[in-house]
């Protein structure tokens, strides 16, 4: 296991010196699960929410998400992103709870000393998160869930892919 490098000699929180490492290509993918009522699906796929066209608008949060990652989690480097894609699987079939839900996948690229798993991470939370803001006034039972790296590559630490 990795040794933790965000504390100073005295115990207290610092932002990692990243200027001696090596610039490689650095890739990563996150997803976040989204999950509501067939009805507020239906509405998303019809056009039908008042505040918009909930996927097209949450799309651009999530690249805005990713690029002020480091304005929000206090020990990311700002880093020059490359690429930020996102994409979106509506599953309609209701779970046993009786909801649908949709699947948001955030890629973020960059060749540099850092790698981009919390801009990847950021992405899908602001787009799920922009989803609920889009939709509640029809829908306040919907959740955030399952946010998580799904894979990375690049630097000293290689390649991660999440299992299952």
């Amino acid at each position: 296991m990795a040794e933790f490098t965000h504390f100073n000699e005295s115990g207290r929180a610092r932002m990692v010196d990243i200027s001696a490492k090596e610039s490689t290509e650095r890739l990563a993918t996150a997803q976040a699960t989204v999950f509501l009522l067939p009805e507020t699906l239906e509405k998303i796929q019809r056009g039908k929410i008042a505040k918009g066209d909930v996927l097209a608008v949450a799309q651009v949060a999530g690249v805005m998400g990713a690029k002020k990652t480091p304005d929000l989690i206090p020990m990311c480097h700002p880093i020059a992103l490359t690429s930020v894609d996102i994409a979106f699987n509506e599953d309609p079939k209701p779970d046993a709870a009786g909801h649908c839900s949709i699947t948001i996948t955030a890629t973020a690229k960059t060749t540099g000393p850092t790698g981009v798993e919390m801009e990847a991470m950021t992405a899908v939370t602001v787009a799920a998160l922009t989803i609920y803001d889009m939709c509640k006034a029809v829908d306040r039972g919907m959740s955030v869930r399952e946010v998580c790296l799904l894979s990375k590559s690049g630097g000293k630490s290689g390649t991660y892919t999440r299992e299952g």
